[in-house]
């Protein structure tokens, strides 16, 4: 194992502290190892309701999983949500894990965390950015968990149609995505309380608005109501919203 993959191994699981110093100059937020090694703790205290979030999503892709298909990971991270899924899905059902992240650092912690999470069912970790494109196949289950919102609009379209061709009939991509609100008021309000619980979970006013700062061109939020048009007109026929706080919202869309 190189030194660096040991080093992040060690690191990995510690408190995001990647703000808390001021910077003079605020780079755009990426998922290399600094971010990897503390992505963990960010999702939790940054993403309100993760664990509930992560519980439900194992609830919905154990509804859908089918025998013999592929379930997708887009934006795996760290490989948290294949372990939150697992329990759900009956050992006897016979599934592959697909993991695709444009981080090597988030793979080489996901490959670590799912070996030791004990998943004994097949995992492909590929690296590759959904920007350039995507193949899905024989899916029964595609998971994008916060990830949608990383990709340039440009491409959502191409992303999400491909992401419908590949699934089985019947099945499902379960989105869950930071929105915008409908009015300006509700998008003022949502993200003032959206600020008010990162600072309950400890972030300060300095590190909240830097990370702000870094993703402003990074992460670019639709309202509710696009997200749902663009499933819709890429072909899916059902889509609902299984969870919804403030500016964070879940979104089950079946083919």
């Amino acid at each position: 194992m190189s030194q660096e993959k040991s080093e992040a191994r060690i690191r990995q699981g510690s408190t995001d502290k990647i703000f808390a110093v001021p910077r003079p100059r605020i780079d755009d937020f990426n998922f290399g190892e600094e971010t990897a090694v503390v992505f963990d703790d960010m999702l939790g205290r940054s993403v309100p309701f993760y664990d509930e979030i992560q519980r439900m999503v194992g609830e919905l892709a154990g509804d859908f999983a089918s025998e013999g298909t592929n379930i997708y990971d887009l934006g795996c991270s760290t490989g948290t949500t294949f372990l939150a899924i697992e329990p759900y899905i009956p050992p006897e059902v016979d599934v592959r894990y697909v993991g695709i992240d444009s981080s090597q650092e988030m793979l080489d912690i996901a490959r670590q965390k799912l070996a030791e999470g004990g998943i004994r069912r097949q995992v492909t970790l590929k690296l590759s950015d959904l920007n350039q494109g995507l193949e899905v196949h024989d899916a029964s289950v595609v998971l994008m968990v916060l990830t949608l919102q990383f990709i340039r609009p440009l491409y959502r379209d191409r992303i999400i149609r491909s992401i419908h061709d590949g699934l089985a009939e019947n099945g499902c991509l379960i989105l869950v995505e930071k929105v915008l609100g409908e009015s300006s008021t509700y998008n003022r309000l949502f993200i003032k309380h959206y600020y008010e619980m990162k600072k309950r979970n400890g972030y300060s006013e300095l590190e909240i608005s830097q990370k702000r700062e870094a993703l402003e061109n990074v992460l670019i939020p639709y309202r509710l109501e696009e997200n749902r048009e663009l499933l819709r007109s890429q072909g899916f026929r059902n889509v609902d919203i299984f969870f919804k706080w403030y500016n964070f919202c879940g979104i089950l869309a079946m083919k």
